[in-house]
């Protein structure tokens, strides 16, 4: 009997997915927070889990993060919102088996359960599922390393610059460029390094909670707040502060946030009272903070208050020199976790690598590898193992200038068809292709206008 594991907070939805389940020959664990749900999993076998996206002390995408580590043949099925669509179809390019939408048709659900299990490639024996991450923040060579282009080492002469000093800092970059890396390396190479290093996700945080996620409340502060709550900041006392895709936050939060950083103290919500905080504030985004200050979007002054010092990480298809880098390395880490001796990469694989634009970058990267070593064993990778994305890409081809009738319809021509590219590749999803595009939203809703593509 196949055992899965629930993570889902509201208990009428816990209670209901638990019977049909079991009604179907399945044993159900339930769990209502991240925590106890990812202790329960350290300490037994399962064979599935599906979590929901928001929970009580975190989000369904820590749960995923967590399983890509450890077992990343254990499928994930997410639970979702309509309005959290995004953040699925993210789960889902990260290495989530699929995502379902609340309200959830017992059907689907069924049918999504069947083939996540069907799909399960090579259970691990049940001691092993026991095996945690390393106690603490510290970056082992195998979990950290920054590459060795120029623009890599230009990376960590930047980040020893600026670690010892309490600057903050923006770290710019595409989805998956390795931001949150490089904030944890700069939070160990700091003098804060033996506090907590705390890592907040603003774009998966509500409207309505994020002042409470962020910044705490007390008992009875609004409805639902049934306990007191301590937010991030207050977690982070003495450490660092992470916030990523910090552009996402609303105008009211980021009133919030600069008086956190001008006074150093918080109120939560509901309280009399202010609470000092000792942070250092390290953002991320992918997204141009100073375009959205110029249109009303985001604050200019927390825009400077945070922007003390910048760091770029550039995407992979702009070092290539890096490439095999990181194949190998990820080779390396996958065959610890996954018990392999794959020994590198055919040069079919090579080329193919080479030749595609990496949209999801480091990230997606990894994914690939993991899978393709969990499926190769020993030997080399061959292309049998790649997805076909990777093996359908054509290489985009540069206009031959000099037969070009017309540079300027010639270009046009040459940007009309990379943005439709994209936007298949992206699921037609406009905010990721501006993100892959390396443009705002504004220029590419102007974009797809002037070619008729909207």
């Amino acid at each position: 009997m196949a055992k899965i594991l629930l993570i889902e907070d509201d208990l009428t939805y816990s209670k209901i997915i638990s019977k049909f389940l079991e009604k179907n020959g399945y044993e159900v664990i339930s769990s209502a927070k991240v925590a106890d749900g990812l202790s329960y999993y350290e300490k037994h076998q399962v064979d599935l889990i599906i979590t929901d996206y928001r929970l009580p002390d975190g989000t369904g995408m820590e749960v995923l993060d967590k399983v890509l580590y450890d077992r990343p043949e254990l499928p994930v099925i997410l639970i979702t919102n309509y309005s959290d669509i995004r953040t699925a179809v993210k789960s889902m390019k990260m290495g989530a088996f699929e995502y379902i939408t609340k309200p959830i048709h017992p059907d689907e659900l069924l049918l999504t359960v069947q083939q996540a299990l069907k799909n399960e490639k090579s259970p691990r024996p049940a001691q092993q599922a026991s095996k945690s991450l390393p106690k603490g923040d510290k970056l082992s060579e195998l979990d950290y390393q920054i590459g060795k282009s120029k623009e890599a080492l230009q990376i960590e002469e930047h980040i020893g610059l600026v670690a010892p000093t309490d600057l903050s800092i923006i770290v710019l970059g595409e989805s998956g460029t390795g931001k949150e890396y490089i904030s944890k390396r700069i939070h160990q190479k700091s003098k804060r390094a033996n506090g907590p290093f705390v890592a907040v996700d603003c774009g998966a945080l509500s409207k309505d909670l994020a002042g409470s996620e962020l910044f705490g409340h007390v008992k009875g502060a609004f409805t639902g707040a049934i306990d007191h709550k301590t937010g991030h900041f207050e977690n982070a006392n003495g450490g660092t502060i992470f916030l990523d895709e910090i552009g996402n936050l609303s105008y009211e939060i980021q009133i919030k946030l600069l008086r956190a950083i001008q006074e150093r103290k918080i109120r939560k919500i509901g309280a009399n009272k202010d609470i000092s905080v000792d942070v250092r504030i390290i953002t991320a985004t992918n997204e141009d903070l100073q375009d959205l200050a110029k249109q009303g979007l985001f604050r200019e002054d927390l825009f400077h208050r945070l922007n003390e010092f910048s760091i770029r990480a550039q995407p992979l298809r702009e070092r290539l020199e890096d490439l095999m880098f990181f194949s190998k390395l990820f080779m390396e880490k996958s065959n610890i976790n996954l018990d392999r001796n794959v020994e590198g990469f055919s040069s079919e694989v090579e080329k193919i690598f080479r030749e595609y634009h990496w949209p999801g970058n480091l990230r997606e990267l990894r994914n690939i590898i993991r899978r393709a070593v969990l499926l190769t064993g020993d030997g080399l990778i061959q292309t049998k193992v790649i997805p076909s994305e990777l093996l359908d890409f054509e290489p985009f081809q540069p206009i031959d200038i000099n037969s070009a009738k017309d540079l300027k319809s010639s270009f046009e021509d040459q940007e009309k068809a990379l943005i439709i590219k994209t936007l298949e590749e992206m699921r037609f999803n406009k905010s990721k292709t501006a993100k892959v595009l390396n443009m705002d939203r504004k220029t590419l809703y102007n974009k797809l206008e002037k070619y008729g593509l909207d």
